[in-house]
């Protein structure tokens, strides 16, 4: 059965005051990842505490890491088809709630598994549901213009979160404890749940608007009857009207569509390497120095604190390079963006274990503003050869090679905390992620152009 509604978007032509509604939803989604990024960076401060505390192994603690990393990855392409289907509303404010409910469970636990339960389950399903599809879910919606800035935009909320949560939580894990750590985490995931509840809308039509740049269109089936979600989609793919191949197409079984725009993308050169250097740039990123270079540092006689700063400023620089990295995807092949910023990565990866110490020197101060600038910059130019390479499909793609990008980093994890514990350092770890990241840097530039399907 089938409603319609009535038509109340604005004629051709029609003023409209202020910003236009498309920069308030940016805004609220803003916000939304700027909090899950911070909750899942939160582990790389507590690696230290809960070594001290329980005489956990860092491969242990890794471990749970792993498992958070892992789903983190595997529930984004499964999330944006949960968010054509009931809406991102719903899907951002219950994975707030779950997010909160496993970091303060956490308080309570006594054995490891209850580290892997609650941190790595819990927390990682519900940042998970926030990730980086998210954010595109949000740009092919709601933009027509403007996509790669937004996006960019977006993608650096993952670096504030990290620039306002590392440096609290650090203090609080050596002050109070860890637990208070635990805690703020929660705290602030139960207070932005209702903010995203109120304020964040799923489609232009549910406000009477056409995403912005958009030509305004006649009236629609109402969502969720199967042809008014198509429009959302076939705007975000750049196609115009919509087709009828987007969301619409699989409202009525979430996972089927998922897994069936992943085997039709299986399928296409374009997705292999697209998805293999995006799981070295997880490896690279969030799995080793998101996860241990505080407990390197650390290692070096660096003060927990000092580290996790170090980490903030990466956060302030990664801004930056990431709005930067959006604005160029809108004018500059996105591939050839990818090699430069993998190849750079890797290099510099390469000289980072000469620059550990006890202080802060200039050399490593360098490294870390070159590393903020890189850090998620490969974001924008990766959604804009999704969009290009699948059309509608584009963020449901996007969320499996983000899979692969966060599987990539449960690996690292796992890897670099194994060796450690056996060699007593993390060097090889650091060395072989920058080859890798090379290597990264070459399929990048093998991905060719790539054909809308």
């Amino acid at each position: 059965m089938t409603s319609s509604t009535t038509p109340v978007i604005s004629p051709p032509g029609a003023a409209r005051r202020g910003p236009h509604r498309a920069w308030y939803v940016a805004a609220v989604a803003f916000v939304a990842i700027l909090g899950a990024a911070g909750f899942r960076a939160t582990p790389g401060v507590l690696i230290t505490p809960l070594r001290a505390e329980f005489g956990w192994s860092t491969g242990t603690i890794s471990l749970a890491v792993s498992v958070n990393l892992v789903l983190y990855g595997l529930t984004a392409p499964f999330a944006a088809a949960l968010m054509d289907r009931f809406g991102m509303r719903r899907v951002v404010a219950l994975a707030l709630l779950l997010i909160a409910a496993g970091s303060g469970l956490t308080v309570l636990m006594t054995a490891s598994w209850h580290l892997l339960l609650f941190w790595g389950v819990f927390v990682g399903l519900g940042t998970g549901s926030m990730a980086l599809v998210f954010a595109a879910t949000v740009v092919d919606r709601w933009f027509v213009r403007h996509r790669g800035l937004v996006t960019g935009i977006l993608t650096a909320g993952g670096a504030t979160g990290q620039l306002i949560f590392l440096p609290v939580l650090a203090r609080l894990a050596e002050g109070p404890g860890w637990r208070w750590a635990s805690l703020a985490v929660a705290g602030s995931a139960l207070v932005v749940s209702p903010f995203v509840w109120w304020l964040l809308r799923d489609r232009p039509e549910d406000v009477g608007t056409t995403a912005l740049g958009a030509e305004p269109v006649a009236a629609r089936t109402a969502p969720g009857t199967g042809t008014g979600t198509a429009l959302g989609a076939g705007a975000g793919a750049g196609t115009g009207a919509g087709t009828g191949t987007g969301a619409g197409a699989g409202a009525g079984n979430v996972a089927l569509r998922a897994v069936g725009v992943l085997a039709r993308a299986a399928r296409t050169r374009p997705f292999w390497l697209l998805a293999g250097g995006f799981a070295i740039c997880g490896a690279s990123t969030n799995g080793l120095v998101g996860t241990h270079f505080i407990p390197a540092a650390h290692d070096h006689g660096m003060a927990e604190p000092v580290a996790a700063g170090l980490l903030a400023i990466i956060g302030i620089f990664d801004i930056a390079g990431t709005v930067a990295s959006g604005w160029l995807s809108d004018r500059i092949d996105p591939k050839v963006l990818l090699g430069v910023y993998y190849g750079l990565r890797g290099l510099s990866l390469m000289v980072l274990p000469s620059l550990f110490a006890a202080t802060t020197e200039p050399s490593m101060l360098i490294f870390i503003i070159f590393y903020g600038l890189d850090w998620v910059a490969t974001v924008p130019p990766t959604v804009a050869l999704c969009r290009r390479a699948y059309g509608a499909d584009g963020a449901v793609v996007f969320g499996w090679v983000f899979a692969s990008h966060q599987i990539g980093a449960a690996v690292a994890a796992a890897v670099a905390g194994l060796t450690r514990d056996h060699l007593g350092a993390y060097d090889l770890a650091w060395y072989g992620a920058g080859a890798l990241c090379l290597l990264a840097a070459g399929m990048s530039l093998a991905i060719g152009h790539a054909r809308n399907r």
